[in-house]
């Protein structure tokens, strides 16, 4: 498998309780998260800011103010370099990833992400709408596809990582009290469409295409919650086999990279305002990084309904998909004496942890504003912490595009037949049709005014 969007790198670990805190993935998402929201909450009560971390490139029209913004932001750009490899080294380490290389493969990484916030500030740039994500995907996706990866630069190219902090740090952008008043609405709207995905793909799977039921519940969830995590997690939880798993987890990048590029073009085109394209995006996307892909392009008001589409009304099924699946396998499916057994438990160990770091660093910001009763000091706020912590959300996406480009390997698409595809392919659209129907034509006034 050439596609990696996964942990599945760093050696696995069985030890439980206190030590998972250390060595998942998941987890480290949080803590890092939660400390650069909590640097930029120490600084502004110490009068200052963490913006000077954050190396915002300005804009530009030509090259004479391109140098002089470079040389007044080039410390900033210094220290946010470090920042990140200093975090991203440490938790490196502890997922046994080879800090040497990794910490060589992110200095990489981290350039070619500086040089495309360059070009994405250029004036031209900007008339066109060549957004950082789009050019860092497609760039990413060109590089990958062309030119052979070292293995030292592809230890860095931790997708997963890099989007579970982006969507940490998120949660300090959403008020809690957004979340609330939109999280029901999110929740029965994600809930109706991925269960009517994963049946149309389990259904056409073993009924049209012949499928084994594991191969095609794998590909079902794949599809309908949650993207990579939900094909490993549930691939595991029903004993599918592994290259079933390879091959679900290869559909959702393949249709999650397609599908940046088609949402894009449809809302564009059908000029639908961003709060209804981001809720669009959320119930149609399969991978939370490329959906974060899709709805940056559309501004804040996008970015918040798609989170609270994806992260909020269908990240958090993956345990409950796994419990369930599990149940239905062990009664069903699978031969009885070998003893596996269904435990209420896995749905805390597939629950993915960085959404507990989503709503902390939420509850953490909403309670700081609320305590700040004037005008001018939560407007200070705004400035010294929530500004700087969306300049690190942007950094922090930026890499995860760039790694999703640089890991998807469309000769792939050939390797698996066509039976897999054409299931997922039916949900895929069934997917994107009803996500439509929902955001943009049922709830389009809700979604319009977040």
């Amino acid at each position: 498998m050439s596609i990696d969007l996964t942990s599945e790198q760093s050696k696995p670990v069985r030890k439980s309780g206190w030590f998972e805190l250390i060595r998942k993935e998941d987890w480290w998402a949080v803590w890092i998260g939660l400390f650069l929201v909590l640097a930029g909450i120490i600084f502004w009560t110490a009068g200052s800011s963490i913006k000077v971390l954050t190396a915002q490139i300005p804009k530009w029209t030509d090259f004479p103010a391109l140098g002089s913004a470079l040389q007044g932001h080039l410390g900033s750009i210094i220290l946010l370099y470090l920042t990140f490899l200093v975090l991203f080294s440490i938790t490196a380490s502890f997922l046994h990833i080879k800090t040497g290389p990794f910490a060589a493969g992110f200095t990489l990484l981290f350039i070619i992400s500086v040089a495309i916030n360059i070009f994405s500030s250029w004036g031209w740039a900007s008339q066109y709408n060549l957004e950082a994500p789009i050019v860092a995907l497609a760039i990413g996706l060109i590089v990958g596809n062309l030119i052979p990866l070292g293995g030292w630069f592809s230890s860095a190219l931790r997708t997963e990582l890099y989007v579970k902090v982006g969507i940490v740090l998120l949660g300090a952008t959403l008020p809690f009290t957004l979340i609330i008043q939109a999280g029901p609405v999110a929740f029965l709207q994600a809930t109706f469409i991925s269960v009517i995905t994963f049946l149309v793909i389990y259904f056409a799977g073993t009924r049209w295409f012949g499928l084994d039921k594991h191969f095609a519940a794998t590909l079902g969830v794949g599809g309908s919650v949650c993207g990579v995590s939900a094909a490993i997690a549930v691939g595991g939880a029903i004993k599918a086999k592994k290259e079933h798993v390879s091959i679900s987890i290869s559909l959702v990048v393949i249709w999650a990279v397609a599908a940046i590029f088609l949402l894009s073009f449809l809302v564009k085109v059908l000029g639908i305002s961003a709060g209804p394209a981001g809720a669009w995006i959320g119930t149609s996307e399969f991978a939370d990084a490329a959906g974060v892909t899709a709805a940056s392009t559309f501004g804040d008001q996008a970015l918040n309904s798609f989170t609270l589409m994806k992260v909020i009304g269908r990240d958090i099924f993956i345990g409950v998909w796994c419990f369930i699946l599990a149940l239905i396998s062990i009664t069903f499916w699978e031969n009885r004496k070998a003893g596996t057994k269904a435990d209420a438990t896995e749905i805390w160990r597939r629950f993915p942890k960085f959404i507990i770091g989503f709503f902390a660093a939420s509850i953490l910001l909403t309670i700081v504003i609320a305590a700040t009763t004037s005008v001018a000091g939560r407007a200070v706020i705004n400035t010294d912490v929530i500004a700087p912590i969306k300049e690190f959300r942007t950094w922090a996406f930026t890499f995860t595009f760039l790694s999703i480009g640089l890991t998807t390997r469309f000769r792939k698409l050939t390797s698996f037949g066509w039976k897999p595809f054409a299931a997922f392919s039916t949900g895929a659209v069934v997917n994107i049709v009803l996500g439509y129907i929902l955001s943009v034509v049922i709830l389009h006034n809700f979604w319009a005014s977040l």
